[in-house]
C-alpha cells in the first residue's frame, strides 16, 4: 500500500468512530482518561461554554499512559483543567478505572455516592474512542442519556498533536477491532460496521498496524498473510 492509501483507510476508520453529536446542556461531563491530554482541554472548553456544571475525570493508568501521567490520568487531567480556569470544586476524580467499562461503572458509583441526580452526560473522549465509549456506556449505564464529544480536528491535525503517526494508526485499528470483540464479550452494545470500514481495517492490519490488536486479532492477520 502507498502512504496515500494507508491514510485514506485511516481516514475511513477516523470518520467511523466519530458520532457527530451536537453539543447540548447536560448534568455532568465524564472525561475519559487516556494518553490524550486534549480530552481535559476540550472538557474545560465545554465547561466554559456553560454546557455542564460538573466534571468527572476518570482513569488510573494503562500501559500507554503511565509514562505520560505517572500519578494517574484523572489526576493529570484535573490539573490541566484547573490550569485552564475550571474551578477545582467543579471537578470530581475517579482514579481507579483501568478500562472503559470501569470508567462508567466506577463513575456511576461515585455519582450515586454523592447523591447526585444525573440524567444526561457529556462523554468526552479522544476522537477515535467516541463510538466505543458510546457503546460501552449504553451497556453499563443504559438509563443515562449521552452526548459524545471530542475536540473537533482532522486526522492530520490529531497526528500532528500526538506526534506519532504509527501510534495513532495502531490505536485506530485497535479501537476498531474492539467495536465487535467487546460487543461479543458483553462489554458493549453492538454497533453497525459498514463493509468499507471492515475492508479498511483489514488492509491496515495486514500492513502491520497490529500493536493494539488482541492476540486473536494478530493471529488472524498472520493466518491471512
Amino acid at each position: 500500500m502507498t502512504s496515500e492509501q494507508i491514510m485514506a483507510d485511516a481516514q475511513t476508520l477516523w470518520d467511523y468512530h466519530q458520532l457527530g453529536h451536537e453539543p447540548r446542556p447536560t448534568d455532568i461531563a465524564i472525561g475519559l482518561g487516556s494518553h490524550d491530554i486534549g480530552v481535559a482541554e476540550h472538557t474545560a472548553d465545554l465547561y466554559h461554554q456553560g454546557l455542564f456544571p460538573l466534571i468527572v475525570f476518570t482513569g488510573a493508568n494503562a500501559p500507554t499512559t503511565v509514562d505520560f501521567f505517572p500519578r494517574g490520568e484523572a489526576v493529570h487531567f484535573t490539573e490541566r483543567a484547573i490550569e485552564l480556569g475550571v474551578p477545582a470544586e467543579a471537578i470530581l476524580q475517579e482514579t481507579k478505572a483501568r478500562n472503559t467499562g470501569e470508567n462508567f461503572t466506577l463513575t456511576k458509583h461515585l455519582i450515586e455516592s454523592k447523591g447526585l441526580d444525573v440524567q444526561i452526560a457529556t462523554v468526552v473522549s479522544r476522537p477515535y474512542q467516541q463510538r466505543r465509549a458510546f457503546a460501552t456506556a449504553r451497556n453499563y449505564w443504559p438509563e443515562l442519556d449521552l452526548v459524545c464529544s471530542s475536540r473537533p480536528q482532522s486526522l492530520d491535525s490529531y497526528i500532528s498533536d500526538i506526534g506519532d503517526a504509527d501510534k495513532v494508526l495502531n490505536m485506530l485499528v485497535g479501537d476498531t477491532e474492539r467495536i465487535w470483540t467487546y460487543a461479543e464479550k458483553g462489554f458493549a452494545i453492538p454497533q453497525n460496521i459498514p463493509e468499507g470500514v471492515t475492508q479498511a481495517f483489514t488492509r491496515l492490519a495486514s500492513n502491520g498496524y497490529t500493536s493494539r490488536l488482541s492476540s486473536a486479532g494478530r493471529l488472524q492477520v498472520r493466518q491471512r498473510g
